[in-house]
Formats: C-alpha cells, sequence, structure tokens
C-alpha cells in the first residue's frame, strides 16, 4: 500500500480551517480570464482554462483575489504588491516577454520583493527547464532515462554511435508539447537532419535528442517543500490512434480537443503496472524532486516498458494546473480536492524558505 506523507509545512485542509487571505494571481497578459464561461467556447475556453479554474476557486474558497496579467514589464507587479500586500502571489507565468526561458526570474523577483508565492523556486525552474542539463543531472544520479544527444545552432550534426533509431527530436527547452509531432519521431539520418533543422528554425533553440522509448507514459505529481508528497500514478490512454503512428504526447494529443475526441484520447489512473514499477516510480521522483532542487509542486514524465523498465523523460516544474487536468485529477485521485490543492500550494508558498527568509528569519 502506498502512503502519502503529509507535509509538515501544509497539513491537510480537511483538518486545519482554510485562512482566507488576500491571493495576486499573476498571468500572461492574454490569459486573464473572464468572469464568467459564457459565449466561449470549449477550444476557446481551454487557452485559460486553469487562469479562470484557479481564480474561480481561490474566490468561492472565500479568498480575496484579484489577477495581474503581465507581458514584458514587472513595474505594475512591483506596485501592486506596494499597495495591496497581498500574502502570497499565485504564479502562472510560464514565459515573459515571450521568452520561455525567463519565467524563473519573476519568481526571482518576488524573492527580492521579500513576497511569498506559489510554485517552484527560481533556481528549480533554471535547471528542469533547461532538458539537456536535466539529462547531465538524471546521468549523474544514476537515474535511468534514455540515451540522448544536444546539437546547438551552428554547429556540425554528428550522431554519437551509441545512439540507437527511432530517435525522438524536441527542443531543449520548450514545454506544453510545442514543436511536438509525429514528425519528431525519426528512423533515419536524413529525417533527423531535417527534423533538428525544423526545430532549430521553429523554435530558436537547441535541439534534445534522444532514444526513443516504447512503452506506456506515466506521468507522477509530487507535492511538497522540505517533505514531500507522491500523488497517484496516472497515465495517458493514447486511445484508438492509428497503429503507425507513434504513440507520444504531441501538440494535438494534449490540446486539440477535436483530435482527442476522434481517437478517444485522455488520461486515467495508471492500472496493472508490472510488479515493483510503481514503488520504483515513487523512488525516483522523489529523487528527481531533490535532485533538480524543486519545490511547490511538479510532475515527472516516464516511459514504462513492458518488462518493467522505467525511463525518466523529463521533470515539468509547476505543471499544468486545470482542474480537469492530470495533476488535479491525481490529486482527487489521493483525497485532495481542487480548492484543497490549491490551499495546499498556498501554504506551502507560505513556509518556503526562500534565501531571504533563511537569511533574515
Amino acid at each position: 500500500m502506498i502512503r502519502y506523507s503529509e507535509p509538515m509545512d501544509a497539513r491537510s485542509p480537511s483538518n486545519t480551517p482554510v485562512k482566507c487571505r488576500r491571493v495576486l494571481v499573476v498571468v500572461h497578459a492574454s490569459l486573464v480570464p473572464p468572469e464568467s464561461l459564457e459565449g466561449y467556447t470549449p477550444q476557446q475556453i481551454q487557452d485559460w482554462r486553469a487562469e479562470y479554474d484557479i481564480v474561480s476557486t481561490l474566490r468561492a474558497s472565500g479568498h480575496d483575489v484579484r489577477v495581474l496579467g503581465v507581458l514584458d514589464s514587472l513595474v505594475e507587479l512591483r506596485s501592486v504588491i506596494a499597495e495591496w500586500e497581498p500574502h502570497v502571489v499565485f504564479n502562472l507565468l510560464e514565459e515573459f516577454d515571450g521568452i520561455v526561458a525567463y519565467d524563473q526570474h519573476v519568481p526571482a523577483f518576488l524573492e527580492m520583493l521579500r513576497q511569498p508565492y506559489t510554485g517552484c523556486n527560481p533556481r528549480g525552474l533554471l535547471i528542469s527547464r533547461d532538458k539537456a542539463l536535466c539529462k547531465q543531472v538524471f546521468a549523474f544520479h544514476r537515474i535511468p532515462t534514455p540515451q540522448f544527444a544536444v546539437f546547438r545552432r551552428g554547429q556540425r550534426l554528428h550522431v554519437p554511435k551509441q545512439l540507437r533509431y527511432p530517435l525522438f527530436v524536441k527542443s531543449t527547452t520548450d514545454d506544453a508539447s510545442l514543436g511536438i509531432a509525429q514528425a519528431s519521431v525519426v528512423e533515419d539520418a536524413a529525417s533527423l537532419r531535417a527534423r533538428v533543422e525544423f526545430v532549430f528554425d521553429q523554435n530558436n533553440s537547441d535541439v534534445l535528442v534522444e532514444e526513443y522509448i516504447e512503452g506506456r507514459e506515466c506521468y507522477v505529481g509530487v507535492i511538497g517543500n522540505e517533505r514531500l508528497t507522491r500523488l497517484p500514478v496516472w497515465e495517458l490512454d493514447f486511445g484508438s490512434m492509428p497503429s503507425n503512428q507513434s504513440a507520444i504526447a504531441t501538440r494535438k494529443v494534449k490540446w486539440d480537443l477535436d483530435y482527442r475526441s476522434r481517437y478517444g484520447i485522455g488520461s486515467r489512473p495508471a492500472v496493472d503496472l508490472p510488479a515493483g514499477v510503481e514503488a520504483q516510480l515513487d523512488r525516483l521522483s522523489r529523487r528527481i524532486y531533490r535532485a533538480l532542487g524543486l519545490s511547490g509542486f511538479a510532475r515527472m514524465d516516464f516511459r514504462v516498458r513492458a518488462d518493467g523498465s522505467v525511463f525518466v523523460l523529463e521533470a515539468n516544474a509547476n505543471p499544468h494546473l486545470a482542474a480537469h487536468e492530470d495533476f488535479a485529477r491525481s490529486a482527487a485521485a489521493a483525497g485532495l480536492g481542487y480548492p484543497q490543492l490549491l490551499q495546499r500550494l498556498i501554504s506551502l508558498g507560505h513556509a518556503y524558505r526562500s534565501p531571504w527568509r533563511v537569511l533574515y528569519g
């Protein structure tokens, strides 16, 4: 039986009254949610679904909530914090000024203001965002991950001999399956070269190439700072996708509602895992969380082969938090409803020992 440890710094809301707070929800300027879903299509709603779910749920829980859209300036953020003095900033920014790699600078700015915030710390965001660096950390800690190589812009394309086709090609920095398509899985050198050049041009980033692992795609959520709660293992069900397509989480698989409906794609609790795999996923998720210096909450993505061998694909700090998405559903399966999950993240943000807190108390 799996035991879900209770963080010392965020006791379960089921036995602790919720304290209403001033919560400043910081979102991308284009994702400020409306007051109501009325008049919007499901696909339109999906763009800002997490923002809407969080804001409406926090307000229904009694919190005093303000929403601030941020694009390329932190001046207004600083002004609102100085004037309103929020108890916590609920950080939903995944980029700054259109640059994904700058997302860690927002919590760094909040730390310099000595402002508590939800989600991962700047260092954990920086390391986990860089997929190539993550792979090196995994290798150092002997955490099983597919063989890989990194290709830099302007350098000669040389494929190491230890890499075996098929290979999977993706950006070293982008997330949310940006740029991931069926063409990301390549079978030969010509296809590899073409896809690497495509990612260079489309994503304007270095390219990570790793061995493609055939198997089940499993997600493991972790919540906590010093003490960790591991959520139930979740699985991406590829439904009735054509057999000539690779079972990978492409942009369409994750976000295209019509495509998902057509092939019956969804997610569910992972059942009938090979013996010992769940315990292994538990150990690896905790090791990854510690190795990358994560805090708040994160999701680890794994591939599990039929023989029970496990490979970590990547770690996602601050994963998608919509009420119907994998992380929240996994938390609900562990007995942590959506309002309680958000309250837990707020409590963890308050309790996180950031450098200013360690120094000044």
